[in-house]
């Protein structure tokens, strides 16, 4: 993750050069119209007289103004508040056994890659901390074009069948009678429709756990949701789930703590990966796959495409087979983040889809929004979507074409164009569908392999801490506290039942109504008409064991590093040197980064009559907004037992969890805070200045993240 002294001084260099060009340049820039016409007067309208009506043959105004009233375009229905980057993937290990996808089997090439990260509820205005899911999309530009894998950071998603989705998506948004909530899940009618979709109770334990409120973009797995296939150069086929996994780890934040985030700044991710990349502290990933070859198929207790399951990792290994690596920040928003138009359809020779019926109706939705939000079928022409792989067909026209085709043919099959272009073979790369099998008759249904609702969702709960599970308990009780009908939140409990008695009744208490008990057996309503009669109830696995990889705490693949956190220095004049230096050395060397906060900016008189930076106020800065938390030594120091923002700043940091480090006067300070109630939990002092022993302790400390156990004495 620590990038090079040279890979830092290259972006150094390479802005110092960008200075020069436009200073060499500014001489012989001058504002144009669309058409190249230089302007003389940017600044007043033509009108006849000083004070007379503006008049109509002014086409520089005309063109401003119309410009500007159509520079905006529909956002996103869903997944409209994002941050992208551009960066690139490289293999570790040609996967030829399993797939003849060219950029899966060439480890000396970096694809190009764009990635956008999102949230799914909100509008582009809306905050980064809402508890939500994330979208995550990667744009490989690859030499056979371009691939898109349209993915989440949680591997399941609420419902089983794409016909549902509109329906998801209305319940979710904004209630239409008075727009509210914004940017989170509506209240009554996303959880009127959840208690009627007993499918969706597995996502709702991971919306519910702390992966719905990451630390950092950087910070969160990427899933592909759904099964896909590998297909090598024998036509020979395996099911495939992708995963990426974050080389910082995957980490959280606490529910008070991201409400009071999005007061303190609502881009807190996107300034985070935007900063990150700007440092040279470029965000990495490395891709797994979960192999399946086609013969097992039906050998799980759950179906492979069923997007509301995943694999456990325990039965299928992930295998790492490459790194993804973010480089580049966008150098316009719209031009590229706004405008990219991602479609789990672009796939390349090699991969191809499976009948998840989610999947399949995706694959049509994507194309007909792109066509509503971008305004064209020419959309793949825009620079950020355009493929670097050679483009001929016989597609002419449209609104807002760019390619400009030459020659009279523009059909196939010509023998005026001497036939080009030509049809690909298979083995000069052409795309064919895997030859899969199909024999059935056309049905509205929905197969019985699908019918357990409740088993992975009472895995996922089992694997977590107590802790985690607390979260759970506690983001259930807050969204359903929302919630204004009594029957919604009975339903509620009786899904909830289903997935933990004990769960159940903790919610149940905070709600003040008794977990119901006539409803052991929910009806699926997102079955057919004719179908609901029949169901028969699901067969709850109260025993399904644990998976440690679902756990964020209990992740065996879980980072210790401290790389790119945000360590606070509580800070006065009169504060120590040689304890600031010897602090903010040893985190800088772990990677992390140490922040000066003092009442005022400028810069503070250390005790030793030198001048230290200062890069925050305390009326600015907020514990929320940081990893960490060191006072130095100094007499100073003492002063800040009077700063109200100071006390503030140490009760949130307790609450929250984060470790705080104390020298001398700054360890009275931590002391002397009346609502720190175990001075010893997760609180590491010392009565000695630039003591190391405690920066090597509190960089261990970091390391875990956050010290949880503290929740239980608050």
């Amino acid at each position: 993750m620590k990038n090079s002294k040279k890979t830092n001084q290259d972006n150094a260099d390479g802005k110092q050069k960008d200075l020069e060009y436009n200073k060499s340049t500014a001489e012989n820039e001058f504002l144009t119209t669309n058409q190249g016409v230089k302007i003389n007067d940017n600044n007043n309208s033509l009108k006849s007289g000083e004070r007379g009506p503006s008049l109509l043959e002014d086409f520089i105004l005309r063109e401003k103004i119309t410009h500007f009233d159509h520079e905006r375009i529909p956002e996103r229905i869903v997944h409209a508040r994002g941050s992208a980057a551009h960066g690139y993937f490289e293999l570790y290990k040609p996967m030829g056994e399993y797939t003849k996808a060219g950029f899966l089997n060439d480890t000396t090439i970096k694809t190009p890659v764009f990635v956008r990260f999102s949230t799914v509820a909100g509008s582009r205005g809306s905050t980064d901390l809402a508890r939500d899911v994330r979208g995550f999309a990667v744009k490989f530009y690859t030499q056979e074009g371009n691939f898109d894998l349209v993915g989440n950071n949680m591997p399941v998603f609420f419902i089983q069948d794409a016909m549902k989705f509109p329906d998801l998506v209305h319940a979710v948004k904004a209630e239409p009678h008075n727009e509210i909530p914004q940017a989170a899940s509506a209240h009554d009618t996303f959880w009127d429709f959840i208690s009627l979709m007993p499918e969706s109770m597995h996502m709702i334990m991971w919306v519910m756990s702390d992966r719905a409120i990451p630390r950092s973009l950087r910070m969160m797995e990427g899933f592909g949701v759904h099964t896909f296939r590998f297909i090598n150069d024998k036509n020979e086929s395996h099911f495939v789930k992708f995963h990426w996994k974050p080389k910082l780890g995957t980490h959280g934040v606490a529910w008070d703590e991201a409400q009071k985030i999005s007061g303190k700044n609502s881009d807190f991710h996107k300034l985070d990966l935007w900063e990150a990349i700007e440092a040279g502290n470029f965000p990495e990933w490395e891709l797994g796959v979960q192999i399946i070859p086609e013969a097992d198929e039906h050998k799980f207790d759950f179906d492979l495409l069923d997007p509301t399951k995943l694999v456990p990792e325990e039965l299928v290994p992930v295998t790492i087979i490459g790194k993804m690596t973010l480089n580049k920040n966008p150098d316009n928003f719209f031009a590229e983040t706004e405008q990219v138009a991602f479609h789990p359809g672009h796939i390349v020779p090699g991969i191809d889809f499976s009948n998840d019926p989610l999947l399949q109706g995706r694959l049509f939705s994507y194309t007909d929004t792109q066509l509503s939000r971008l305004g064209s079928p020419n959309f793949h022409e825009i620079p950020i979507n355009r493929t670097i792989a050679p483009m001929h067909n016989n597609q002419r026209d449209g609104h807002m074409r760019q390619e400009i085709a030459t020659g009279r043919v523009s059909y196939h099959p010509n023998s005026l164009g001497g036939g080009c272009p030509f049809q690909a073979k298979m083995d000069q790369g052409g795309f064919t569908s895997f030859n899969e099998c199909v024999d059935a008759h056309k049905v509205r249904a929905r197969s019985a392999s699908f019918a357990d609702h409740f088993s992975q969702a009472v895995l996922f709960y089992n694997s977590q801490t107590p802790i985690e599970q607390d979260h759970i308990a506690s983001a259930l009780s807050f969204e359903l506290g929302k919630v204004e009908t009594v029957a919604i939140r009975e339903r509620m409990l009786g899904l909830l039942n289903q997935v933990d008695g004990d769960l159940a009744a903790t919610v149940g208490k905070n709600l003040g109504i008794p977990v119901p008990k006539n409803m052991e057996k929910p009806v699926n309503h997102g079955v057919g008409a004719d179908d609901e009669g029949k169901q028969e109830p699901t067969k709850v696995k109260q025993k399904t064991g644990n998976s440690d990889a679902l756990s964020m705490l209990k992740n065996p693949t879980i980072s210790d590093t401290i790389e790119t956190r945000q360590i606070a220095f509580l800070c006065n004049d009169n504060v120590s040197s040689s304890s600031v230096k010897t602090m903010k050395s040893a985190l800088e060397n772990a990677g992390a980064k140490a922040v000066i906060i003092a009442p005022h900016l400028g810069t503070i008189a250390t005790e030793d009559g030198a001048e230290i930076p200062v890069d925050q106020t305390y009326k600015i800065a907020a514990s929320v907004l940081f990893d960490g938390v060191f006072i130095p030594a100094g007499k100073g120091i003492s002063e800040l037992s009077k700063v109200k923002e100071v006390k503030e700043f140490l009760n949130d940091s307790y609450n929250h969890c984060k470790f705080i480090a104390a020298e001398a006067e700054g360890a009275q300070i931590v002391k002397n805070q009346n609502d720190i109630k175990d001075k010893d939990a997760g609180i590491i002092t010392t009565e000695k200045a630039a003591d190391k022993a405690l920066s090597t302790s509190f960089i261990k400390a970091l390391g875990r993240h956050r010290f949880w156990e503290r929740e239980k004495s608050l």
